[in-house]
């Protein structure tokens, strides 16, 4: 069922046994799970089924530090949210990235990669994904031409991507889902309702209500049993900072890691390689027909040897990246609509550029582009200050720091692969010159993130160094959980929406255990 909260009668109260915030991959994949249950499922969006400037609006902010994209872009609020220009891309997080590793700060999970596996396969559902295997053997004997470089198996490994079927290209999650959430008799969505305060009980041990709004001058609350923060890293922690009525820090902020470590992944062109002869291989392309596509990987036994964060170097023709202008300079629209436009402008002219360029030599010619984790920082943090959005929450500032072991392991992630290509006698590598230099940590303005907020609300048994427990439940606050990649404690290699997604359902199982107790 859907409402429209503008329409509603002022102060009307809505109540349910669960309230989701937000109809991101986490917040609609959590209202699905619960379709054929028995209970009545509040789903709020701060938005409409489109496009709205006014609401978009809200997600203003400013940034500070090392040099990102406008807030007010990097996110959207309608409908099926970040869904809408999500890239799709798809892979597992590894083993190595749940480990406590002593060169990595604040490395700590709770849970290991094998907790994750069963909800990884039922993520691959509704992220529309293909089966749940992520090995190249299994990929080979469906698709002609997989070859891989011939490198040591023992130092370099093939990791395998899926593309999402709900991609951004195909805008999304909404028109996928739309009309399942409007026909579950279970299920009311509220459009246009805004959280704007979290209120809890006297002790703050639990949520009492939350009160929303919208721009027809409606003010509403809403009330449940449990309730799920699903709006994305940035806004989770702004609406957990902002319900300050009765924790003057924040909600599940005593002890001050509500905002901290926001994570990003680096997506930079680090090298060149230059293949002495072609190979014949597929394995590094997109494949259209099966949706997949392989980078190159480092082995955790290499990474602990080295003391490295985890990353992966896809191939792009040189030809391509050498005319692609970086991301960050082209992304710096403050309406999301116009900054794809950009995008998808400037890959089309990369590519009519490369047509003159790409022939003799140059064919074998790669770009490495590293996707990798950024080291877990306390400085890095989303904090909130005195400016208010036209509702009266406290605008988001993003403070973006890196650290001297997120260039290293740039450097190096790179230098191992240079180096392996080498002794098998099929390339050579070439660092980009801001590699180059070993006792330079700086990091240039053109420096890419991918859009990807994780870390805000990260996971710990312990509420001193985290802001939700190993359920995803936040601290002595036993009805209010937070779903997304917000949770994160490291920010692994892939984009994040499979394991965010993976992470959503397993906290709606749990929810359902509490319920069935009536916890």
């Amino acid at each position: 069922m859907h409402i429209d909260a503008r329409q509603l009668p002022n102060h009307s109260l809505i109540e349910g046994d669960i309230c989701i915030i937000g109809t991101g991959p986490a917040g609609l994949s959590i209202a699905m799970d619960w379709m054929t249950t028995k209970y009545k499922v509040i789903l709020l969006e701060s938005g409409g089924f489109e496009y709205d400037d006014k609401i978009q609006d809200m997600y203003r902010g400013t940034e500070t530090g090392q040099r990102y994209f406008p807030l007010r872009s990097s996110r959207l609020s309608k409908f099926g949210g970040t869904s809408g220009h999500w890239a799709g891309m798809c892979s597992t997080f590894d083993n190595i990235d749940f480990m406590e590793r002593d060169w990595v700060p604040d490395s700590k999970w709770p849970i290991n990669r094998q907790e994750l596996d069963p909800y990884y396969e039922r993520a691959h559902n509704p992220l529309k994904l293909g089966p749940y295997n992520y090995n190249l053997s299994y990929w080979q004997q469906k698709v002609n031409n997989l070859n891989p470089f011939p490198l040591d198996e023992k130092c370099i490994w093939n990791k395998m991507w899926q593309l999402s079927g709900v991609a951004g290209w195909r805008n999304g999650m909404a028109p996928a889902y739309k009309d399942n959430i409007l026909k579950a008799k279970n299920i009311y969505l509220h459009t246009y309702a805004t959280a704007v305060n979290i209120l809890a009980n006297e002790d703050v041990s639990g949520i009492s209500e939350i009160i929303v709004k919208n721009h027809a001058r409606k003010t509403h609350t809403v009330k449940a049993k449990h309730y799920i923060l699903a709006m994305g890293a940035i806004q989770n922690a702004r609406m957990l900072l902002a319900s300050n009525t009765q924790a003057p820090h924040g909600l599940g902020n005593d002890h001050d890691v509500v905002g901290r470590y926001f994570m990003e992944h680096l997506e930079v062109d680090t090298a060149e390689m230059w293949l002495l002869k072609p190979f014949p291989t597929d394995l590094y392309n997109f494949n259209q027909e099966w949706n997949i596509w392989c980078e190159l990987a480092i082995r955790e036994e290499v990474q602990v040897k080295e003391k490295i964060l985890n990353g992966t170097c896809g191939l792009t023709p040189t030809a391509v990246a050498q005319n692609t202008r970086p991301r960050i300079d082209i992304w710096q629209n403050e309406d999301p609509r116009m900054a794809v436009d950009n995008m998808f402008k400037e890959w089309d002219r990369a590519a009519e550029l490369s047509k003159s360029q790409n022939q003799g030599a140059i064919t074998r010619a790669f770009t490495f582009q590293t996707r990798m984790e950024q080291s877990p920082n306390p400085n890095s943090r989303v904090t909130i200050g005195k400016e208010k959005d036209e509702l009266g929450v406290p605008l988001a500032n993003l403070h973006w720091d890196l650290t001297a072991l997120d260039k290293r392991s740039l450097r190096r992630i790179n230098q191992i692969i240079g180096e392996q290509v080498g002794i098998a006698g099929i390339a050579r590598l070439k660092l980009m010159d801001f590699l180059v230099d070993e006792k330079d940590d700086s990091f240039p303005k053109s420096t890419n993130g991918g859009w990807h907020h994780m870390g805000t609300t990260r996971m710990s048994d312990d509420p001193k160094k985290g802001v939700v427990d190993r359920h995803c439940q936040v601290h002595r606050i036993k009805n209010l959980h937070v779903a997304g990649s917000g949770c994160y404690v490291t920010a692994g290699a892939p984009n994040p929406t499979l394991t965010l997604v993976a992470l959503s359902l397993r906290l709606s199982d749990r929810v359902k255990e509490r319920m069935k107790l009536n916890a």
